[in-house]
């Protein structure tokens, strides 16, 4: 029985699965929409999801120790200057009004390889290139 087990293994050790997931995280900063298993994405979502709140919240007060934690507080659990600023700087601003629900995952049908499940994970609201 797996009681009080909480979040998936994804087959991985702690260090490989929290790489995994910060990875994967930047990459949906830097690009937008990244296609992923679907395990692996319902994983990361809602910690996107609370990065993008910890950077509305930051920017909403006038504040300047609030914003700086804030940026730190991401800093820490991204690892990575440039997703940092592109979520402070333009996803914040972007969902402003928006009370939450930045991510969608849209099926794609199964890998050809192993027949997993594949999703696109996208934020919404985001510019055509």
């Amino acid at each position: 029985m797996r009681h009080k087990v909480a979040g998936k293994h994804l087959g991985r050790d702690t260090g490989h699965r929290n790489a995994l997931r910060r990875n994967l995280i930047n990459d949906l900063f830097k690009h937008e929409r990244i296609t992923t298993t679907e395990t692996k994405a319902r994983a990361i979502r809602a910690e996107a999801e609370k990065l993008i709140t910890i950077a509305k919240r930051g920017r909403a007060h006038s504040d300047a120790a609030r914003g700086v934690h804030a940026r730190r507080l991401l800093l820490s659990r991204l690892n990575n200057p440039d997703s940092v600023s592109k979520v402070y700087d333009e996803l914040a601003p972007r969902y402003e009004a928006r009370p939450g629900g930045y991510l969608r995952l849209l099926k794609l049908g199964p890998r050809k390889g192993d027949a997993a499940p594949m999703v696109m994970v996208e934020l919404v609201d985001r510019e055509e290139v």
